[in-house]
Formats: structure tokens, C-alpha cells, sequence
């Protein structure tokens, strides 16, 4: 008659196998959406550029992002801000972000014009960055607003700040921000580096998530048989 400690021992391997094997196939299907994305994200990029009327009607729209796109429009340096602790080749810094008011309409975009360092020294001086005065010409990538960091304080003024908030300055600066930003691209100018970060999938992790787990099913599974089966056999049957 099978003792209840062998079912116990089943039902306890069967719910680990299935948990594991769920887990493996859970990272297995993250890596394909990365993939994906990453795949997207090429291909938006190898795209024409973006007429900027079409950005003014279209700002934020999911299909604009990481697209190409040529800018001619004013500084409006007055409004700079210098996104602190960001870092480009390993460097912490600032990252300086100007809304740029577009030639021949009232809109205004964000623009993520490059990275400049901190002075350790004197936390609180500014980074020499030029704004050259009249119209310009900015290229660049359609981007998400800057990404958000972890603050204590959610309401930040002034030029050094943690996070941009671009509801709130919109109401701060009271310009026709349109949604979202743009991230400029090109040699270092202006005393700003470009040197923006890659989007990797990382889908190389998952899959190697995805092996481990597989690997601790398939490990259940060859204990389960050991100790369940063989290994009592051999004590019952011991070699002469």
C-alpha cells in the first residue's frame, strides 16, 4: 500500500515542476515582447522624419515615438532646466532640457538638448551650456518627456531639478507645451554631450531566466524519481 508521505511528496513535486515550468515560460514570453519592442523601436527610427506640423497636430501620439525629426524654431532659454543626477558615459551630470518655440506657430516643444557636468565643488553653479540667440535648426528623435527620478519633494522650482513634471510646467511657465519631448541628436555642441542611451532589450536575461527555471523543474523532477523510486530499490535490493 503507497504511504501518504509518497503523495504528499507527489503533490508537492507536481505543484513545483508546474510553478517552475509557468515561471520559465513567463520569461520566455518577456524576452519575445522585448524583442519586439526593440524591433519597433529600430524601425521607427530607420523611418522618414516627421514634418513638424505633423508633430504639432499629432504630440504624443504612441506611433510618433523615437521617429526622426527636423526643428527650426527660437530658444527660449529663460525656461532651462537641468535635470540633475543623470549620467552619459558613465559620468554623473545634467541633463539640460530648453522648450524650443517652433517657427511659424505658437507651439513650443521640450527639448532634450544633451548632457553637461556637474561641478562637485560648487553643487549649485550652472554648467557653461550656449543657447545660440535667433532661429535654429534642431534634429532629434520624438521622446517620451524626460524620465522621472525618486524625489523627496514633488513640487521643484528652479533651475536645478530632480524631475520635470510637464503638466506642472506648463502651468509654471504658462507655454503651450506640447505633450511629450524631443531628444536632439548630433556631435557635442554647445558645450553638451549626445551620447544618449541605447534602448537594449535585455531579452538575453530573460532567456537565461527562462533556462534556470527549466533547469530547477527539470531537477525536481530527477529527485522526485530518485528518492521516490530508485533509491529505495537500491536499499532493497543492495548489491552483493
Amino acid at each position: 500500500m503507497t504511504s501518504p508521505r509518497f503523495w504528499v511528496a507527489t503533490l508537492a513535486t507536481l505543484v513545483g515542476m508546474a510553478l517552475t515550468a509557468a515561471l520559465g515560460l513567463w520569461q520566455w514570453d518577456r524576452a519575445g515582447q522585448k524583442l519586439a519592442l526593440e524591433a519597433s523601436i529600430e524601425a521607427a527610427q530607420a523611418a522618414a522624419p516627421v514634418p513638424a506640423e505633423r508633430l504639432v497636430d499629432e504630440a504624443g501620439a504612441p506611433e510618433l515615438l523615437h521617429r526622426r525629426v527636423e526643428l527650426r524654431g527660437r530658444w527660449l532659454p529663460e525656461h532651462t532646466v537641468f535635470l540633475d543626477n543623470r549620467q552619459m558615459q558613465q559620468r554623473p551630470g545634467f541633463y539640460v532640457v530648453t522648450p524650443l518655440r517652433l517657427s511659424g506657430s505658437d507651439a513650443v516643444v521640450l527639448v532634450q538638448r544633451g548632457w553637461a557636468p556637474r561641478n562637485f565643488q560648487a553643487r549649485e553653479q550652472l554648467p557653461p551650456v550656449a543657447t545660440p540667440p535667433g532661429e535654429v535648426t534642431v534634429q532629434g528623435r520624438i521622446a517620451p518627456a524626460p524620465s522621472k527620478l525618486y524625489a523627496f519633494d514633488a513640487a521643484e522650482t528652479g533651475p536645478i531639478r530632480q524631475n520635470l513634471d510637464l503638466a506642472a510646467f506648463r502651468k509654471e511657465t504658462g507655454l503651450p507645451l506640447l505633450e511629450g519631448s524631443v531628444q536632439q541628436v548630433g556631435r557635442a555642441s554647445e558645450g553638451l554631450l549626445r551620447d544618449w542611451p541605447v534602448a537594449a532589450s535585455g531579452a538575453s536575461k530573460n532567456y537565461g531566466y527562462a533556462f534556470q527555471w527549466w533547469a530547477l523543474c527539470a531537477a525536481l523532477f530527477a529527485f522526485y524519481v530518485w528518492f521516490q523510486f530508485i533509491h529505495p530499490r537500491r536499499r532493497e535490493f543492495p548489491r552483493a
